[in-house]
């Protein structure tokens, strides 16, 4: 039996890339950093991990109006291994994420197409729970 889910909490390194496939089908394509922590001699840094994530279909065209580099976000999704040959008989190969779900932890980012902006003077200290 094999399982293959992934989650990912991290933000958009580039605003991500709508397109088609030639059967008209939206792919969205972006990129998202999710840090790790290492230790460097005495000291703890984070350590960029750069994940290529990609969604399909009719929610592909909602969400490129409302991501953008910057954009904090959780994907629930599982893992697709590419592989080729180059022009040159070089075998290539490319892991990334296809996903199923993806949440706005942190909100849509202000600026993006469509984003929803807070009122002015509203903070989360206003929330009462």
């Amino acid at each position: 039996m094999s399982i293959n889910s992934v989650s990912i909490s991290g933000n958009l390194g580039r605003d991500p890339e709508l397109r088609a496939t030639r059967g008209g089908m939206q792919v969205l394509a972006f990129s998202m950093c999710v840090n790790s922590r290492v230790k460097r001699g005495d000291e703890w840094a984070d350590k960029p991990n750069w994940v290529d994530v990609s969604i399909f279909g009719r929610r592909a065209e909602s969400l490129a109006r409302y991501l953008a580099k910057g954009s904090h976000v959780t994907v629930h999704g599982r893992l697709s291994q590419h592989t080729w040959e180059t022009d040159d008989g070089q075998r290539r190969s490319k892991l990334e994420v296809i996903a199923d779900d993806i949440d706005f932890s942190g909100g849509a980012r202000p600026g993006a197409q469509g984003a929803p902006q807070a009122p002015d003077g509203f903070y989360d200290q206003d929330i009462p729970f």
